[in-house]
């Protein structure tokens, strides 16, 4: 119904954009409908971006906090340490939680309209890195707080947040497409996530786990892009060539197998949403 309000801006003569124009100011429009509709009659708006991390993550460092250092110090500051996995999973829960539906919450636009429909869930992953943008305040507040540095390092950041974009929007095109068919998708993406949150050391250390649950996070995406972040902004460390090729070969994966999927079965899509 809002992806329907948000189309509804783009004029007649928009419509004869070109087709890679129009696609990018039908995202932009979108995007900034969904912040609009997002914080509407809000009283506190854009600052619950900023306090759902912080507020998370003194909750989580409570619980854990001394626990954790104890078990293995080289963690380096916890709260850092927590939230910069925290934020950056969330990242990936929003974009694929939201860009799975995407279609479906389209559908009475794409019954109408004619118009590129991985659109809708490349739309989805933008307004989560935009969101994202916004609890990069909350880091910076809780590094300023626990006098933790920002060092050159940390100008590998965006090299992270690109390739993990790319992997939600990969994820993104290949979950909406299954949500059309088989909306069991939905409710089982949900269960995915919740084990895949406790799967990845968002607020336990690596070093716990046992041999072959180390050589198993090798394989989770999420785990190589978090370790990414918390080696530029904590560790202060350059990441290996093994990290920078994972961090792009999960992307392109990803976007390769959401691509072919989405585009070989979307014409079929209007039959079932």
């Amino acid at each position: 119904m809002n992806a329907e309000k948000n189309a509804a801006t783009i004029s007649a003569k928009d419509a004869w954009y070109p087709p890679a124009k129009r696609d990018r100011f039908i995202l932009k429009q979108l995007v900034s409908k969904d912040f609009k509709l997002k914080y509407r009659r809000s009283a506190l708006g854009v600052v619950w971006s900023v306090l759902n991390p912080l507020l998370m993550m003194l909750v989580m460092a409570a619980v854990f906090g001394s626990f954790m250092r104890y078990n293995d110090p080289s963690l380096g500051n916890y709260a850092v340490y927590l939230i910069l996995g925290n934020t950056a999973f969330q990242l990936m829960s929003d974009a694929t939680s939201q860009g799975m539906n995407s279609i479906i919450w389209a559908s009475s636009l794409l019954k109408k309209v004619k118009i590129n429909r991985y659109v809708f869930p490349v739309q989805k992953v933008l307004f989560a890195v935009v969101n994202y943008g916004f609890s990069l305040i909350a880091i910076a507040l809780v590094m300023v707080v626990e006098r933790v540095p920002l060092t050159w390092t940390a100008i590998l950041m965006p090299y992270a947040l690109l390739t993990l974009m790319v992997f939600c929007i990969g994820l993104s095109l290949f979950l909406s497409a299954a949500a059309v068919f088989f909306r069991d998708v939905i409710h089982l993406w949900s269960v995915v996530l919740t084990a895949w949150t406790y799967a990845t050391p968002l607020f336990y250390p690596f070093k716990i786990l046992p041999h072959w649950m180390q050589v198993a996070e090798h394989f989770n995406p999420m785990y190589i892009y978090i370790t990414y972040i918390r080696d530029v902004i904590l560790y202060h460390t350059i990441p290996s060539v093994n990290m920078h090729i994972a961090c792009l070969g999960f992307a392109v994966v990803a976007l390769a197998i959401g691509y072919a999927v989405f585009h070989r079965h979307e014409h079929k899509f209007i039959l079932y949403i």
